[in-house]
């Protein structure tokens, strides 16, 4: 007989906490078991900032950009912003020596001022405004995607020197009509063409066929116009793990399947080998993500499993996925039950957990895999503040965006 048959309880003590795959890279559980983040405990992350808090692990996300960049070799890697973007998020991204993705004025100007290079920015967005087109063939980016007759009509209006672009490719349009007119614009030099293929793919041979019909419709507009495009953009849409064992794409095997698809559409069209263009960004930041909520309220259903209401709600525009959660500030004691995690707002946050049963009111949970489109489209439902970011690396734990307050509301409202 065992200690465990004689004290049962210690089972849920001697289980594995945390899921490796699932949680930032530096994430441990000290011996108080609380869990730690960059060698920092979230307990005191939550005690100085409070409550809702999203933390970063600066180390997790240098690392993935940086994987990215050493295992896409001879491929162009660019940082999709809309998943996450501070000023400072603009500098690890500049560091690890990606290009930038962004979508709007304001993701253009934190870009910049984080010290990104404007020749390695990507303009995406649709309908974007003439202003917008403006600010940034002002700026100077390296590219602009055109998904429309009228965004060329107003880029060529208003851009004061070259400004390179890329055509959007969408499903059961022809591009070729849309490339004579780019062709006849010759202030926007044509490079390439881009595409969105969507989001959480995981199996990289969704890419393989992007190429081969993106490669023969850059031959077709070469037998057409006499044009040879130097740029093939195949977006983002990688996909991570939220739960324990759900698929992810694997970086290393999209390198060799785009490796030997390009070559195998170059050669099947006699066509010069284009540069490669991957825009990740859930990929890079969405592991490195960890959302803190203090337990309010703790109820039980007829059927045995708990219903735990915490003091925030996911955003309403964030991944739909059943996130792991975790307790985070001590060890768990007693057997685990069925939870619920539910949001303030009423919606879940995770259901059919196993969580101690002796998760109570005033306990911290921590959700994993919040790095993407969560500060990025927290929103003010109910005029509720957004929650602050926060760094953390190497016991460092820095504020990236402070919390919003209400003054902060109060403030945009005229009376």
């Amino acid at each position: 007989m065992t200690l465990l048959d004689i004290l049962p309880s210690l089972r849920g003590v001697m289980r594995p906490r945390i899921d490796t795959t699932i949680w930032p890279s530096t994430t441990q559980v000290d011996a108080l078991g609380r869990l730690c983040v960059g060698s920092v405990a979230l307990t005191d992350v939550a005690d100085e900032f409070g409550t809702p808090a999203y933390v970063l692990d600066e180390a997790d996300f240098r690392k993935r950009a940086q994987h990215y960049r050493a295992t896409l070799r001879g491929v162009e890697v660019v940082y999709a912003a809309q998943s996450l973007l501070t000023r400072t998020v603009a500098g690890w991204v500049h560091d690890a020596g990606l290009g930038m993705a962004v979508c709007s004025t304001a993701e253009l100007a934190t870009a910049l001022a984080g010290g990104m290079d404007p020749a390695r920015i990507v303009v995406h967005g649709s309908g974007k405004s003439v202003d917008e087109l403006a600010t940034a063939a002002g700026a100077g980016v390296g590219r602009i995607v055109l998904d429309s007759p009228i965004e060329m009509a107003y880029l060529a209006g208003i851009a004061r020197r070259p400004q390179a672009m890329l055509l959007q490719m969408l499903p059961g349009v022809d591009v070729l009509p849309f490339v004579r007119r780019a062709l006849a614009t010759p202030q926007l030099p044509l490079v390439g063409l881009y595409c969105n293929l969507g989001t959480q793919i995981a199996e990289p041979e969704v890419y393989v066929e992007a190429v081969r019909r993106m490669v023969d419709t850059m031959a077709d507009v070469r037998t057409a116009h006499g044009v040879v495009l130097t740029e093939l953009n195949i977006g983002g849409g990688h996909a991570i793990a939220y739960r324990t064992g759900e698929p992810e794409l694997d970086v290393s095997a999209l390198a060799d399947f785009l490796e030997d698809a390009l070559d195998a559409a170059c050669a099947a069209n006699r066509f010069p080998r284009p540069r490669l263009v991957v825009e990740p960004g859930r990929a890079i930041s969405g592991r490195a993500g960890v959302t803190l909520h203090r337990v309010q309220s703790v109820s039980t259903r007829t059927d045995g499993s708990s219903v735990i209401t915490v003091d925030g709600s996911h955003p309403h525009s964030a991944p739909i996925a059943n996130y792991t959660v975790a307790l985070a500030n001590r060890h768990p004691i007693g057997p685990v039950r069925r939870a619920t995690i539910m949001g303030r707002d009423g919606t879940p946050i995770a259901d059919d957990l196993e969580l101690p049963d002796d998760v109570h009111p005033g306990d911290l949970l921590a959700t994993a895999c919040t790095g993407a489109y969560h500060h990025s489209t927290a929103s003010n439902f109910t005029m509720t503040t957004r929650p602050p970011v926060i760094a953390v690396c190497e016991r460092r734990v820095r504020p990236l965006i402070r919390r919003e307050t209400t003054a902060d509301l109060l403030l945009r409202d005229c009376g």
